[in-house]
């Protein structure tokens, strides 16, 4: 009887290579780290050759030091928990807030305030939309200008003093991380935030360090600089430094 030629063993399908995966933790790990790290690697690498991740706009400066106050009770009161500072490339989000937010808005912020939800309006172009009366009856009362409003009201802002003693050394931070704030800038930090908030100030040296730097009362009251001065400088300051008009590529929105 001659030998018959042994039948080829069946090739392992997908199926169990998958499973010895499923079945064996460490292997499958292995593979999940190996997947990642290939991922990363394709996302990250790349960004070594280019000059910058952040298109140039022009405009953007840093904050200036009452502005720079302003968003630190920001951040501090946790107004980022309810209200978002980026308007997303859609249509939607366009037609209601503005022009989609450009990277480079957000290069001098140390954190950025994009937010993660939105239980009040995006504000990332809240500047100049409403009169410093209104945000100051908003920040006191916000019923009282917005009727459906869940927002806690901060009346005691206009009545704290601004701590304004430290703000070259919140300059000198900034500095030390990136932010192009320079030895000058440092140096008459606390005279530009006192200019700023004193519309009878000479603002001829405020504006050639922070062009376009808005100065006025904000408060509403000229005898005392309050931390509603500040908070009140940062969000009319927020959206107003690019024009817009160069970035129009709303055909282009989904």
């Amino acid at each position: 009887m001659s030998d018959a030629a042994a039948p080829h063993a069946p090739k392992k399908s997908l199926w169990a290579k998958h499973a010895f995966l499923e079945k064996n933790s460490i292997w499958l790990l292995i593979g999940i780290l190996l997947v990642v790290a290939i991922g990363g690697l394709v996302e990250i690498v790349p960004l070594f050759y280019l000059k910058s991740t952040i298109e140039k706009v022009s405009g953007i400066r840093p904050w200036t030091p009452l502005e720079l106050a302003g968003r630190n009770i920001y951040i501090r009161e946790g107004c980022y928990n309810c209200h978002s500072q980026m308007v997303r490339p859609l249509r939607d989000e366009v037609e209601r807030y503005g022009h989609y937010s450009l990277a480079a808005e957000s290069m001098y912020d140390h954190p950025f305030q994009w937010g993660s939800k939105r239980t009040g309006p995006d504000l990332a172009r809240v500047g100049n939309k409403y009169s410093d009366e209104w945000q100051r009856q908003h920040l006191a009362d916000p019923r009282s200008v917005v009727p459906g409003s869940i927002m806690p009201g901060y009346p005691f802002l206009a009545q704290n003093r601004l701590r304004s003693e430290e703000i070259a050394a919140d300059l000198t931070t900034n500095a030390a991380i990136g932010v192009p704030y320079s030895d000058e800038m440092i140096e008459s930090a606390l005279a530009d935030l006192r200019a700023q908030a004193d519309p009878n100030a000479d603002a001829e040296a405020l504006q050639k360090r922070y062009p376009g730097a808005q100065q006025r009362d904000f408060d509403g009251n000229p005898a005392e600089l309050t931390e509603a001065d500040a908070l009140i400088a940062y969000l009319q300051a927020l959206g107003t430094m690019v024009d817009f008009k160069l970035y129009d590529d709303k055909a282009n929105i989904r």
